[in-house]
């Protein structure tokens, strides 16, 4: 049996459908078709039933979809053991926030394609919520607070942001002074998101409400500035507009809890050497800069 069409199939199971396993594998939705049909073939029964939405698995399917897993793993390690020390080859796809990604994290994918030449590196930049399995990526970068899902996440640094307004907002509707002010003002939100807020060991959640949304952070500072309401926002994006004097820090005596950076990753005993690597390696970029995200400042 063709470890391939193995490696396929378990892409097409996962990804349930075979336009998100071709993306994830790099190879066109005919190639993938055709890996299906002979391991099908050759196992006398079919494993995937086609609809509308994608493809869902037989239960042959479903038996066969772990012990495939384990012998395409299994090959993925003798294949890592046998190459030069440190070596990745393969495609890694990347989910990453279009408000940090090109300049926080694009420089550490740059770093990595530069140590492993043989390794293909597909990166999306998108501040939209990915769906991993369905889409086909190995892994994506999320910042803020995360919602309990299926995934598998690793935090590799902190975040940490604060409320701010421009100086004519708060000189027309007057600065909050506590979390149940909030209710009464113009909130910049990516969405329905709740605010939470410490007072020492207490955490106040708050349901901000406004007119004005965005899916992007800088979208957020740039309204801010504008005087259009209260935005919170992580301390890299408004560090220059509060030296400025653009926009002002408010209600400072009850802070956001600190937020975080994440790999995530699709479920699974263990992760990919390259998304090993890859966390590896944003983990110590944060460490060395620091001045980046606005860290002890």
């Amino acid at each position: 049996m063709d470890i391939e069409d193995l490696q396929t199939f378990v892409a097409v199971a996962d990804a349930r459908g075979v336009s998100a396993a071709a993306r994830r594998l790099g190879v066109s939705k005919s190639i993938v078709s055709r890996r299906l049909s002979r391991i099908e073939a050759e196992l006398g029964v079919q494993l995937l039933a086609r609809t509308t939405r994608g493809a869902a698995l037989t239960e042959a399917g479903i038996t066969f979809r772990d012990h495939a897993a384990r012998a395409s793993a299994e090959i993925d390690t003798a294949r890592e053991t046998i190459l030069p020390a440190g070596d990745l080859r393969g495609r890694l796809r990347v989910a990453m926030p279009l408000s940090f990604g090109p300049t926080h994290f694009a420089p550490v994918l740059a770093e990595m394609a530069h140590q492993h030449p043989q390794l293909q590196i597909d990166t999306s930049y998108s501040d939209r919520f990915v769906d991993l399995i369905a889409e086909g990526f190995d892994c994506a970068i999320r910042v803020g607070y995360l919602q309990d899902s299926n995934l598998i996440a690793k935090r590799i640094g902190p975040i940490d942001g604060k409320l701010v307004a421009s100086p004519d907002y708060i000189k027309t509707r007057g600065s909050p002074q506590t979390p149940a002010e909030l209710v009464t003002h113009q909130a910049l939100m990516q969405g329905t998101e709740a605010w939470q807020f410490m007072d020492g060991d207490k955490i106040f959640t708050v349901q901000p409400q406004g007119r004005f949304k965005a899916d992007n952070a800088t979208a957020l500072a740039a309204a801010a500035v504008a005087g259009l309401g209260i935005a919170w926002l992580p301390d890299c994006i408004t560090h220059d507009y509060v030296t400025s004097g653009a926009l002002v820090p408010i209600m400072t005596r009850y802070p956001p809890p600190s937020a975080g950076a994440y790999v995530i990753r699709p479920p699974g005993q263990h992760p990919a050497r390259k998304v090993r690597v890859l966390t590896e390696m944003l983990i110590k970029s944060f460490e060395l800069n620091p001045h980046l995200w606005g860290l002890g400042r």
